[in-house]
This record gives structure tokens, sequence and C-alpha cells, in this order.
């Protein structure tokens, strides 16, 4: 009977681990998302300025100010 007990409470723990592990898990992975999103606003804020820029023109704004 003891020796189930015992094995009841390994079983309980170890979940309980697991669970922590894939916390941190979703926390890089979270990170890593987050990173990725920045680079790529700061490689094409240029590019996306531009466009707004141009659209903001074609629809009759007259300068930067305006849009």
């Amino acid at each position: 009977m003891i020796e189930y007990l015992r094995i009841l409470l390994n079983a309980r723990f170890a979940s309980m681990e697991e669970r922590g592990a894939s916390a941190v898990e979703y926390g890089l992975l979270i990170a890593g998302i987050a990173a990725l999103v920045a680079v790529v606003i700061f490689a094409f804020s240029g590019t996306i300025q531009d466009l707004f820029d141009k659209t903001c023109k074609s629809v009759g704004g007259t300068g930067a100010g305006s849009c």
C-alpha cells in the first residue's frame, strides 16, 4: 500500500514539473515571436512610411501633418 502511494505522489509531482516546463516553453515562444515582430517593423519601417505617405497624397492630403 505504501508503494502505491509513493507511485501516486511521484506521478503528481511529475505532472507538475511538466506544466512548469511547458509554461517556460510558451514564454520563450512568445518572446521569440515578439522579437521577430520588432525586427520586421524596424526593417520595413521606411517602406511602410512611404506607402502611407503615397496613400495620403493620393487621397488629397497636402502634407505629412494632415494625415
